[in-house]
């Protein structure tokens, strides 16, 4: 296997040059990497409204989709882009020469400020169609408004900032009253709160924005032509009503903190960009005389809100002097500046111009250009024609712009959904990481890239990275289909391959001891994978080859564990002669086939150990297969040995209650060998009915023999029940068990008689003992002094057994006496009977007219009946109808051909003159009378009442309807 790798590493040189074949690996490679990447569609898209106003446009907002229009002198146009053929035209009504300077309208598009050039404001609220002017603001011409986002309401602006051209910042509030449609005073107060300066003196406010912070925190930010004011403290939750003036006067004696830049447009001009969902904008991009301060908000900064600021310079044919930018609007990458004849959009990320949009002459000169914060849309307008711009998809080139700045994560992050993109992102990202030797994280990136697989594999092994190559191998194998079981196999044999040999280079350095032991349970990790494991265990022969090539044996019995190999595991610690160990794996997994297996070996080196592990497993082992085993054992182990044998064998029968034979005779053969006193009580206990015995009787007998347990073969006589055997055996041990023996057959006196005979004749003429001859007379009644005299020899006198003669003679004459009184008693019981049958023959019964069947209830005395001694009539035919179900087979087969021969003698004779005694001839041939079949008819119907007898006891479990006819007699009751 070694060597096939080392020529896969060669053939990774060889494929550098011809890269197409790519055949040596098969690793699949994307068809996208080289493709064009998408079709080309502007991100900004421009649309000409579809209107013609019949006066110049003077200006122009937008705020939550509510668009205001000033047009000509006096006219203002208001329309809800959600409804846009429904515009509203409201007439400010002024009579003098006064002109719309600026317009200012609210985030909810509510309330709208019309700044007049007569230093005069009006106010307009979205509900109401009547302009009112602001009495207390006149004087002052609005350059600015910091609208208050988080307390304004459709009714009621809550405290606003006002920035005038003479410098100073005023706070104000509007609303609108309830009672009427305006109070007396529309604007609720009006109070300056500071003034903004520059080197030369006060600077127009040219833009305001108000923004909260956390715990309670407002940042305010200012701008005049030159400079950028931060304003920022706290209001006390529940004083924000109150409006700012506290933050404006922490700064009464000193300046706030602010950026100045030196070139001067004559006014500036700041954006924000806030993200959807979002309450709160993210960035902002501030126009001025030097460029663009572009930076990102960070409202958890103490005291500046401004972060990550960079001046990105107007691009070269914008001259300041000439054709100075006129509007800013800032999306999420990207700035566009308004030019009196074109627009322009750089990106924030890198300062380049991405988008210009040229407009005709005949449009006039561009005026204006804002957004709307809510819906994103551009709008610019000349005095003449009104276009609004679309954003789509603006972030689709920006994974680029983070590629070149070397921001992979963000550059990810952007194409996460387009693969082709995120492919190219992570070549840069994995080439570069090279480049600068981080090799590990780029291995990492390489794996998810769809390069060719050769090229990256021959970068790392020219670099000497064996490390990186694995963290390579490892990541493209986790990345690969199911489907690909080829690739599969070659990337696992090869990661085992290189593991292997740098765990063999770091095991003989002690001063790499650590590093080898994060390796290896790296290694342990990769084995035990559930994703590795189908293919390792398809190519487990392979992988134990290298294990073994590098003489890995822990590893080995690892992988063997892991892949449930224990064959394998008990085997290998068999051979280094740890038996503990082999069968702790065989306790631990409990596999039967193993345990029968390896049992031979391991009883002859731990014989209690594997014993107290066959009886943990229980039921599980079949003791049948473990028995070869146990012989081998006991025949080369001492007699304590044995014991092992004999406790797992005592375990199964009584403990399991085995009833194999096998097992039985093995017991019997061990207790007859080293334990003959348990072998008795084993055989008794056992019992004495032969079908209830589980070892093999014949092979007990001649056990017991041959090793002279002549008790133990008493035993298996009686159950044999060949007692003769029993008692001539148990003669040569002890008479007393003899006679217990000839006491067994109870049923056969004539064998319990001759069993006694023996013991008695063994007595007399082996043991020549006269008075135990007597005793076993007293012990067995059948035996009489008359049957043991022969046995005792000529010279005995009378006198040892004179008592046993006349004792005999009692008997006979009691049993003369028994037999006389047993006739006189029969003879009077037949007396009896006589006299009983005479009886009977006389008793009757009588039956009245009005008697009914007592089966049909109809008149009883229409047809043939019976009368019973208890008093129930039938009719024949009832009767006979209510007992035949009821009848055994065979008795109905007798009542059947009776019935038909009484038909038959029922027949008229063909001769008239038939001879009187026709009856007598037919009955000297052999054939029944009618009288005695009628009879036998009876014995069978009426031997019994059908309502007081038999049939009616046996039939009281019996359902009242019959199954079958269940269902029709349901029906019948519906």
């Amino acid at each position: 296997m070694a060597s096939i790798l080392d020529e896969y590493e060669d053939s990774l040189h060889r494929s550098v040059s011809v890269q197409q074949s790519r055949a040596s690996v098969g690793i699949p490679h994307s068809g996208y990497v080289n493709a064009r990447l998408e079709k080309e569609t502007p991100i900004f898209n421009k649309q000409r409204i579809d209107f013609a106003p019949p006066e110049k446009i003077n200006g122009l907002v937008v705020s939550s989709n509510q668009l205001c229009m000033s047009l000509g002198k006096d006219t203002l146009l208001r329309i809800d882009l959600g409804k846009p053929d429904e515009p509203n035209q409201v007439e400010l009504g002024r009579k003098d020469e006064a002109k719309v300077y600026k317009m200012f309208l609210d985030h909810t598009g509510s309330h709208l400020l019309i700044a007049l050039n007569t230093s005069e404001c009006l106010y307009l609220n979205r509900s109401v169609q009547k302009v009112r002017a602001l009495s207390r603001w006149k004087g002052h011409l609005i350059e600015s408004v910091g609208w208050n986002k988080f307390l304004g309401s459709e009714t009621n602006t809550g405290p606003i900032l006002v920035g005038t051209s003479q410098g100073q910042i005023y706070e104000a509030e509007i609303s609108v009253s309830e009672g009427s449609l305006f109070s007396t005073n529309p604007d609720q107060y009006f109070r300056q709160v500071y003034t903004l300066e520059e080197e030369s003196g006060p600077a127009p406010v040219c833009c305001l924005e108000i923004e909260r912070g956390i715990e309670g925190k407002f940042f305010i930010i200012a701008t005049t032509r030159k400079r950028l004011f931060q304003f920022v403290g706290k209001v006390p939750e529940g004083t924000e009503q109150q409006g700012f003036s506290s933050i404006f006067a922490v700064h009464a004696d000193h300046l706030p903190s602010f950026r100045e830049f030196p070139a001067n447009l004559g006014f500036s001009e700041i954006a924000f960009y806030t993200p959807k969902l979002r309450s709160s904008p993210r960035s902002f991009a501030w126009m001025m005389g030097n460029g663009v301060l572009y930076g990102t908000l960070d409202y958890n900064r103490p005291d500046s809100i401004l972060s990550d600021e960079r001046v990105w310079v107007y691009p070269p044919d914008i001259d300041i002097t000439v054709n100075k930018p006129i509007s800013i609007v800032l999306t999420q990458f990207h700035f566009l500046l308004l030019l009196p004849d074109r627009v322009k959009a750089v990106c924030t990320l890198n300062g380049q111009v991405v988008f210009q949009d040229l407009f005709l002459e005949k449009f006039g000169l561009l005026t204006r250009m804002i957004k709307d914060p809510t819906v994103q849309q551009i709008w610019i307008h000349t005095e003449k024609v009104v276009f609004r711009y679309h954003v789509q998809r603006e972030s689709r080139d920006v994974w680029k712009m983070y590629m070149n700045m070397n921001k992979f994560d963000l550059a990810k992050e952007y194409c996460k959904d387009r693969p082709e993109c995120l492919d190219i992102v992570l070549a840069k990202e994995a080439e570069h990481c090279f480049q600068n030797k981080r090799y590990l994280e780029s291995a990492k990136c390489y794996a998810l890239t769809q390069n060719y697989f050769e090229e990256i594999a021959l970068k790392f092994i020219e670099a000497k990275q064996e490390e990186a190559l694995m963290e390579f191998l490892i990541k493209k194998l986790s990345n690969l289909k199911p489907s690909e079981k080829t690739q599969t196999t070659l990337l696992t044999t090869w990661l085992t391959e290189l593991y292997l040999n740098w765990l063999g280079v770091l095991q003989g350095d002690p001063s790499q001891r650590n590093l080898y032991l994060d390796t290896r349970e790296k290694f342990r990790t990769f084995l035990s994978s559930p994703k590795n494991k189908d293919c390792l265990f398809n190519n487990r022969a392979s992988i134990y080859e290298l294990l073994a090539s590098h003489g890995d044996t822990e590893h080995m019995v690892y992988f063997a564990v892991i892949m449930q190999d224990y064959e394998r595991v008990v085997a290998h610690h068999c051979q280094h002669d740890e038996y503990d160990e082999a069968l702790n794996v065989l306790s631990r997994h409990r596999d039967e086939k193993l345990f029968y297996k390896f049992s031979p070996v391991l009883i002859q080196h731990i014989p209690k150990k594997v014993v107290d592990a066959w009886i943990s497993m229980g039921s599980r082992l079949d003791a049948r297969n473990l028995i070869p085993a146990l012989v081998n054992y006991s025949q080369s182990a001492s007699t304590q040995q044995i014991n092992e044998a004999i406790r797992y064998m005592e375990f199964c029968v009584y403990q399991l209650e085995e009833t194999q034979q096998a097992i039985h005779n093995y017991l019997l053969s061990l207790y007859a060998l080293c334990r003959p006193d348990s072998l008795l009580s084993y055989l008794e206990q056992a019992g004495t009915n032969p079908n209830r015995i589980h070892y093999d009787l014949k092979y007990a007998l001649r056990l017991c023999a041959e090793h002279g347990h002549h008790r133990a073969c008493v035993h298996i006589y009686k159950v044999m029940e060949l007692y003769e055997e029993a008692v001539d055996l148990a003669l040569q041990v002890d008479v007393d068990l003899a006679k217990s023996c000839a006491d067994l057959p109870e049923d056969d006196e004539e064998l319990r008689k001759k069993l006694w005979l023996k013991i008695a004749r063994h007595v007399v003429q082996e043991e020549k003992d006269v008075k135990k001859a007597m005793a076993c007379l007293s012990s067995c009644a059948l035996l009489k002094i008359e049957d043991v005299l022969p046995f005792f020899p000529d010279f005995v006198t009378i006198d040892h057994f004179k008592e046993a003669i006349c004792n005999s003679l009692e008997d006979y004459n009691k049993h003369i006496e028994e037999l006389k009184r047993e006739m006189e008693e029969a003879t009077q019981s037949a007396k009896r009977i006589r006299e009983d049958i005479q009886e009977m023959r006389n008793k009757y019964g009588s039956v009245e007219p009005q008697e009914k069947c007592a089966a049909c209830d109809f008149p009883l005395l229409n047809r043939p009946f019976y009368l019973f001694l208890c008093g129930h009539m039938f009719h024949y035919d009832c009767l006979l109808q209510a007992v035949l179900p009821n009848l055994p087979a065979y008795k109905q087969a007798k009542l059947e051909d009776l019935q038909k021969k009484l038909a038959a003698t029922s027949q008229p004779s063909k001769s008239h003159r038939r001879p009187k005694d026709a009856d007598t001839i037919s009955l000297g041939k052999g054939q029944q009378s009618r009288e005695q079949i009628k009879a036998d008819i009876d014995d069978i119907v009426a031997a019994e009442c059908v309502y007081c007898g038999e049939l009616m006891i046996r039939s009281i479990d019996k359902p009242f309807i019959d199954p079958q006819k269940y269902e029709e007699e349901m029906q019948s009751w519906l």
